[in-house]
């Protein structure tokens, strides 16, 4: 009963969007090894993403991005509202790109956003 609450309550993306459109960066400033800048200066990139509380969720996210780490007193730049995580992940990691798809096309995360470190 509560796995079903749970399904009930995420939100659905709009129509006729993409999972890549949940993807608030350009994939191919990237390269083969998830890194962007200058050859003497590559950094990975960090993303955020909100999930919904709950284990279930959490293990989910975890399978699929081993980088994950959760945050859940924090709202992030993104903005996680009541009942949500933020998650944070990096694309210092084999099949960024592949793994940046498949959170995507979870249908409880609505955006993945590069992290503004201050």
């Amino acid at each position: 009963m509560v796995l079903g609450l749970a399904f009930a309550c995420q939100a659905v993306p709009p129509a006729g969007s993409s999972a890549s459109d949940k993807i608030a960066f350009d994939l191919s400033t990237l390269d083969e090894n998830g890194l962007y800048g200058p050859p003497d200066g590559k950094r990975s990139l960090d993303y955020e993403f909100c999930i919904p509380v709950g284990d279930a969720y959490a293990q989910a996210v975890g399978a699929i991005d081993p980088s994950v780490q959760l945050f859940p007193q924090s709202r992030g730049r993104i903005g996680c509202g009541e009942g949500e995580v933020l998650a944070i992940g990096h694309t210092n990691q084999a099949n960024y790109d592949t793994i940046l798809i498949e959170l995507a096309h979870l249908d409880y995360i609505e955006r993945i956003q590069p992290v503004d470190w201050e």
